[in-house]
């Protein structure tokens, strides 16, 4: 069999084809392995990282990583800037009555140390403030020093009995229910179960602290194999002007709370590699989403 000319144009043609076939395939290779290493990263909040600008593709994705690290810088400093106007708000709502009491009291005593002021009262009083003080101070230090999580296996159906269970007692008193019903059976999560006992125990009491007569907990396996716990409540909404800044430390909408125990929360969940979100909150129901990867 004679090759013609033809024949041989042919066979480098189909070489060439093949070849630049492979190339692609190689390229398609790196190009996913790039997108993935990106999206881990993002996940974790790294964002230290950058591709060789030497083709269009990774100039993309440089472009794609500095949007999301302009965004993330803006909410950082959005959060920041709340951070500070409520911390400086409860330090000045303790210090003000401290300051002027102390002022009030100075002025009103005489050469010979009488005053028409009641000192002991007035002591007191700055006592109890500065207690309040150091109260909030201890608990700003209890939100910035979370333990790192200790995790195991946990079955979901034994962790809600013992958390409903904690809580059954408050709930009666309430009048209000609490129920855990699982969308499919044997769910399990790798946790810190005090943790994660703690978030949950947290979120049925502001439920039931916001009037709430039914509880309702479930659980569901996600698209992406994470594991998903809502906590649903029919109790008083949480006010839409609140809804973005429940989870800033010592943002409060109750007279008497602390503000920390959603923070401490979703902190516990970004060490768990996981997040917490408020996804509806409304006249009909409140429902809180954990997020397990």
């Amino acid at each position: 069999m004679t090759f013609t000319l033809w024949h041989i144009v042919g066979a480098c043609v189909i070489v060439a084809i093949v070849a630049a076939v492979i190339a692609i395939l190689r390229t398609r290779q790196k190009d996913i392995k790039k997108v993935a290493y990106m999206m881990d990263a993002m996940e974790d909040g790294e964002l230290n990282f950058r591709f060789r600008d030497k083709n269009k593709f990774n100039r993309t994705l440089n472009r794609i990583r500095t949007i999301f690290e302009k965004q993330r810088q803006a909410h950082e400093q959005d959060s920041w800037t709340k951070l500070i106007r409520v911390l400086t708000h409860e330090i000045m709502n303790t210090v003000s009555p401290i300051a002027s009491l102390s002022d009030a009291m100075a002025k009103s005593v005489d050469e010979q140390g009488h005053s028409e002021l009641d000192i002991k009262a007035g002591l007191e009083t700055i006592s109890d403030s500065s207690k309040n003080l150091i109260d909030f101070v201890q608990t700003y230090r209890q939100l910035s020093g979370v333990a790192k999580p200790i995790r195991k296996a946990l079955d979901l159906q034994e962790l809600m009995d013992s958390v409903i269970s904690l809580n059954s007692e408050f709930a009666a008193s309430c009048g209000a229910g609490c129920v855990y019903r699982p969308e499919e059976p044997d769910l399990m999560i790798y946790a810190d179960e005090g943790q994660i006992s703690q978030i949950l125990i947290n979120l049925i009491k502001n439920a039931l602290q916001a009037g709430a007569k039914h509880i309702d907990i479930s659980a569901r396996m996600g698209k992406d194999d994470d594991v998903i716990i809502q906590v649903a409540n029919d109790g008083e909404p949480i006010p839409a002007s609140a809804q973005e800044q429940i989870f800033i430390p010592f943002f409060t909408t109750k007279q008497e709370g602390s503000g920390i125990g959603l923070s401490l929360a979703r902190q516990i969940m970004r060490q768990h590699n996981g997040s917490i979100d408020l996804v509806r909150s409304d006249d009909r129901q409140t429902v809180f989403e954990l997020r397990f990867r």
